[in-house]
């Protein structure tokens, strides 16, 4: 596609080259049909990466329209770089979730490493400061060598990118299932801190103001990636490699303090991060926002590589670059606060009041289109949904409870569970440390970072469950939402707003489309009750390979405030004679769970269910006590249940050990995973008031033995020490990925 002589008008028409560039017949007319002509070479591929679903969302905004978006501390929802809440003193926070998803199928350190660059330039555009970094990835099984790969590839390549630039990685959450097998997912998360008075948007504003163009030059990598996103993956897809950028992060170090030193600059009208669809995306977005247009010559484009198109310098996604909007007559003073970072600042272009992007080349005109046809009125589809057959066969189910024989070797293996085993080889691979601000690293409930000169802290996690989303989508989409909140909540903050990354399988197939409308419905419900406003995300659809989609998976980001950093809890049984309690009901309810795939290897019936409402009481009367001083140690039941909760609050402390009752079905009070459950331990003396604030059951206490006993009545029905159960954690994943190797 990369054509140094590009093809007539006549000939894109007639040869249909606009089906390569993503555009469908319908599409192509109805181009025809707002320009009155047939577009040039050039001018069908601005369309065809901004009618892309990467970055039009044109079968996805019906859907996404379900969202609630605002709420009182929203200072900035969806539809810019990133979302923005008040957390009070005139300050916020800033976060965003995006995908970089199928260039790192192909290509998985750097696919990975841009995927964090982007989302960190999506943060310092809105004119605040990163200060962490999480992920959400997805993988297949680790018995495969071609997983084992992508999986090492893809943690280097976040941690390359993350560590040189000085940004801690913080937390984040890795699951496996075959269903990854040759798409995994991968999605970066940034967050950031930002005074109000500095907040900035992506905004042309201004005829005759100037169009500056800074960072990195322009190279040919990257072109079409948007496109490339919004495909399924086949056995072609290695051929898209050059799709995949290539990222600097010491560059971007560059960038990131020099835009937040001119965003103190009164000459800046608006700045947006060139992302996917690079100079298109950022031009036509940023003019059509303001009601204007932009003119550009590309000639003044810096460029890395000789003899460039139009269509190449338009359509490239080379990374660590920037397009601002700066007074006319400023430029000077620009020019000289970008030269002091070794940094590039051209002025290529102008805002104009027509509302066209017009782009020159070798003093021709070889683009006139207008904005708002690229950008806000892209075509959008209501696609047809019908309920799958296994959801209803599924729904037909009743609960099974599987059939274990030996209760401390079940527990044994669940820990071993890739999905639940210790993910230390990840994260130590990760400076978390860095800027010394990171209060709780990675492998608690969420993290925390305090905010420097207050008592104030934030709380972040990444969730989802993709195997509740696919046994029943609205259930699976709420309960994403739930378990982030519980895990802001555990570390003693509260639950401020989330952004969401829809990952789905092909939206041209009815019954993924109704995952995603009922995924989207579970996800509005929760975020009304619970409180917490969708405030901007990402939607990836087309995660298929060869046909086969994977699990829907609505990835949930979630920030929480800490008002007093003495709130900060975590997971970890802290002392001898402290009372574990459980709050919230156990059921028979293993549909998706971790015992069923171990016991069958497959998930079958009923998600778990989520009475939201119950929910919401659970986690205030937790948080309540949590900042009434009275809880130890908080976290969440999730995968594994009670058994691998338990077991996950003694490994911090090798000196401790727990015993516990449990009554009932034995198999179901250990490792039943039903929703809205804490985990908590209160000292002795606080036992009273806690019982007074909280309804929770005492279960047990934290002893020195150094091992787990399990009581059902008087008999011993689950025995092991800390350390065997630990060991197995700990060990899964580094011997998963020795030993096949």
């Amino acid at each position: 596609m990369l054509l140094k002589h590009e093809p007539r008008p006549d000939q894109v028409k007639s040869e249909k080259l606009y089906q390569q560039m993503g555009l469908s017949d319908e599409e192509f007319t109805l181009v025809e049909n707002i320009l009155g002509r047939t577009p040039n070479y050039t001018e069908t591929g601005l369309f065809s990466v901004m009618w892309s679903e990467h970055c039009s969302y044109k079968n996805s905004k019906p859907v996404l329209k379900k969202f609630p978006i605002t709420g009182e501390k929203v200072l900035q929802g969806p539809g810019e770089g990133a979302g923005i809440v008040d957390i009070g003193d005139e300050q916020a926070v800033v976060f965003k979730i995006e995908s970089h998803n199928h260039p790192s199928a192909i290509e998985p350190y750097q696919g990975a490493a841009t995927g964090v660059g982007g989302i960190i330039r999506d943060i310092f555009s809105m004119g605040a400061r990163p200060i962490a970094i999480l992920n959400s990835l997805r993988f297949g099984e680790l018995d495969s060598a071609r997983v084992r790969y992508l999986f090492k590839e893809v943690v280097a390549g976040i941690a390359g990118y993350g560590n040189c630039i000085g940004i801690p990685t913080v937390g984040g959450e890795i699951q496996f299932e075959s269903s990854y097998d040759g798409n995994p997912l991968v999605n970066a998360m940034c967050v950031g801190l930002i005074d109000h008075k500095d907040i900035k948007k992506g905004l042309a504003q201004g005829v005759g103001n100037t169009v500056m163009y800074v960072g990195a030059k322009t190279g040919r990598d990257g072109i079409h990636g948007a496109t490339f996103a919004s495909e399924e993956l086949t056995e072609q897809s290695d051929e898209n490699r050059p799709a995949v950028q290539v990222g600097d992060p010491f560059m971007e170090k560059l960038l990131l303090e020099a835009c937040l030193e001119l965003i103190h600059s009164d000459a800046l009208v608006g700045i947006q991060d060139m992302g996917a669809a690079g100079l298109t995306s950022s031009s036509a977005e940023m003019a059509s926002k303001a009601g204007m247009g932009i003119e550009m010559n590309l000639d003044l484009v810096p460029q890395r590589e000789t003899g460039m198109t139009a269509y190449e310098m338009m359509l490239s996604e080379s990374q660590e670059r920037m397009l601002i909007v700066i007074k006319k007559g400023r430029e000077q003073e620009i020019n000289e606060l970008f030269s002091k970072y070794d940094l590039e600042a051209v002025a290529i272009g102008t805002v104009t009041d027509d509302k066209k992007l017009r782009l020159i080349h070798n003093g021709e005109v070889v683009a006139d289109v207008p904005v708002d046809a690229l950008a806000e009125d892209a075509p959008v589809y209501h696609k047809p949904s019908k309920v799958p057959a296994y959801f209803e066969e599924f729904q037909a189910m009743e609960q099974e409870i599987p059939q274990v024989s030996d209760l401390k070797e079940t527990l044994v293996k669940l820990l071993s569970q890739p999905t639940i085993a210790s993910k230390e080889w990840v994260y130590q691979q990760y400076d978390y440390m860095v800027r010394t601000n990171t209060v709780v690293s990675p492998g608690s409930d969420a993290a925390v970072v305090r905010i420097r000169g207050t008592r104030k802290a934030l709380a972040m996690t990444t969730d989802c469950n993709s195997r509740y989303v696919y046994l029943d989508p609205e259930v699976g989409g709420k309960i994403a939402v739930a378990e982030a909140a519980r895990n802001i909540v555990c570390s003693g903050a509260e639950p401020l707003a989330i952004t969401d990354n829809l990952n789905f399988g092909n939206p041209e197939k009815p019954e993924v489309f109704w995952q995603i409308e009922k995924a989207a419905d579970g996800i509005s419900e929760a975020c009304r009750v619970l409180g917490t406003p969708v405030i901007g995300g990402n939607v990836s659809l087309y995660n298929e390979t060869s046909g086969t989609a994977i699990y829907p998976t609505p990835v949930i980001g979630m920030v929480g405030l800490v008002t007093d950093i003495d709130h900060i809890t975590t997971q970890s049984f802290k002392n001898n004679g402290d009372l574990i309690y459980l709050v919230g009901e156990t059921k028979d309810e293993f549909g998706g769970s971790e015992l069923q795939k171990l016991v069958h290897g497959k998930v079958f019936g009923k998600a778990p269910e989520l009475n939201i409402n119950v929910e919401k009481a659970n986690q205030d009367q937790v948080l309540a006590a949590i900042r009434a001083g009275l809880v130890q140690s908080a976290h969440d039941l999730s995968e594994g249940g009670l058994a691998v909760a338990i077991a996950e609050s003694l490994f911090d402390n090798d000196q401790l050990g727990a015993e516990v009752n449990v009554t009932g079905n034995l198999v179901s009070s250990l490792f039943s995973e039903s929703q809205s459950r804490f985990l908590l331990s209160v000292k002795k003396e606080h036992q009273t008031e806690f019982e007074r604030l909280v309804t929770a059951q005492l279960i047990g206490e934290v002893n020195e033995t150094e091992n787990l006993r399990v009581l059902s009545e008087t008999d011993t029905v689950l025995e092991a020490s800390v350390n065997q159960l630990k060991d197995a954690w700990k060990g899964a994943i580094p011997c998963l990925l020795k030993s096949r190797d």
